[in-house]
C-alpha cells in the first residue's frame, strides 16, 4: 500500500470490524486519529459485527508513540494526558467488546502497540514478530494498559522483568508466554488473523459474549463467586436462542446454524 493512500480507520467487511491502528508514516508509530476513529466504531458497535481485527497497515503492527511528537509538545505533560486519555477510550472500548478480538501482530508491537497486544482476545504473529515494552528508554511509564494485562498474562514476577528491563520479546518467548497466541509464516499473519477473525462472525456470538464476561471476571472473583457465575452462565445459556440451536443440533447430528440468534 502506497504511503500516500488513505487508510481507512474502520471497516466493516464479512462481518469483520477492521481497525487499523498505525500506517507506514512516522515510522508505523500510533495513529491517533486512527484511534479516536476507532473508538468510535467501538462505541456504536454495528449489529453485523461478529468480531474485531487489529492491525497495521505498515511493515510493523505499532512501533508505539510518536516520540517526536512528544518531544515537539509545548507541555509534554499536557500532551502525553491527553493521547493517554484518547488510548485508554480506546482500550475500554476494545475491552467492552461484546466479541472476539483478534490482533495481527506483524514486525514490531511496542509500547502502546504491545499494550494493545495484550488487550487483544487471540493475537497471531510470525517469525520476525518483536515486542517490547519501550518505555524505559524514553524514561516513560506504561499505558495502554500494559501495567495491568501484562502481569495477568505473563505473572506479577516476570511483567517486572519485562517492563523494567525493557525486554525485547521475540516470537517464541511471547507464545511461550501467552503473550501471542500463535505463529504463522510473516506473510500469512493478517490473512490468518482475518480466517480467525471471520470464524467468529457465523459461531455462537452469545456464548462468546458471555465467556468473555466470565474471563474479564475471574481476576478479581474468588472460587466459589465464578462458580456461581458459570452456573447462573451455562443455565441462562441453555435457555436462550443460540443454546437451544447448539444443544439441539448436537442430539440431531447436524451442524448449528447462529445466524440471527442471541
Amino acid at each position: 500500500m502506497s504511503t500516500t493512500e488513505p487508510v481507512p480507520a474502520a471497516q466493516i467487511i464479512d462481518g469483520v470490524l477492521q481497525l487499523t491502528i498505525a500506517t507506514a508514516a512516522a515510522g508505523t508509530s500510533m495513529d491517533f486519529d486512527l484511534i479516536d476513529a476507532g473508538t468510535a466504531a467501538l462505541r456504536t458497535l454495528d449489529p453485523s459485527v461478529g468480531a474485531i481485527l487489529l492491525t497495521g497497515a505498515g511493515a510493523n503492527f505499532c512501533a508505539g508513540g510518536n516520540v517526536r511528537n512528544f518531544a515537539a509538545a509545548d507541555d509534554r505533560g499536557a500532551y502525553l494526558f491527553d493521547k493517554a486519555a484518547g488510548l485508554h477510550d480506546y482500550v475500554r472500548a476494545l475491552v467492552q467488546a461484546p466479541v472476539p478480538v483478534v490482533a495481527a501482530v506483524q514486525g514490531w508491537a511496542a509500547g502502546a502497540g504491545m499494550s494493545l497486544v495484550c488487550a487483544a482476545d487471540i493475537a497471531i504473529g510470525g517469525p520476525s514478530t518483536k515486542l517490547r515494552p519501550a518505555y524505559p528508554g524514553i524514561g516513560l511509564t506504561p499505558d495502554g494498559g500494559m501495567s495491568w494485562t501484562l502481569p495477568r498474562i505473563v505473572g506479577l514476577s516476570r511483567a517486572r522483568e519485562i517492563l523494567l528491563t525493557d525486554a525485547v520479546l521475540d516470537a517464541t518467548e511471547a507464545v511461550q508466554l501467552g503473550i501471542l497466541s500463535r505463529t504463522v509464516e510473516d506473510d500469512d499473519i493478517r490473512a490468518e488473523a482475518l480466517r480467525v477473525a471471520q470464524s467468529f462472525v457465523t459461531g455462537p456470538r452469545a456464548t462468546y459474549t458471555a465467556m468473555k464476561k466470565l474471563l474479564a471476571q475471574s481476576p478479581t472473583a474468588t472460587l466459589d463467586q465464578q462458580l456461581d457465575a458459570e452456573r447462573d452462565g451455562i443455565a441462562a445459556a441453555a435457555n436462550n436462542s443460540t443454546g437451544r440451536e447448539g444443544v439441539d443440533a448436537f442430539v440431531a447430528k447436524r451442524k448449528p446454524d447462529y445466524r440471527g440468534l442471541s
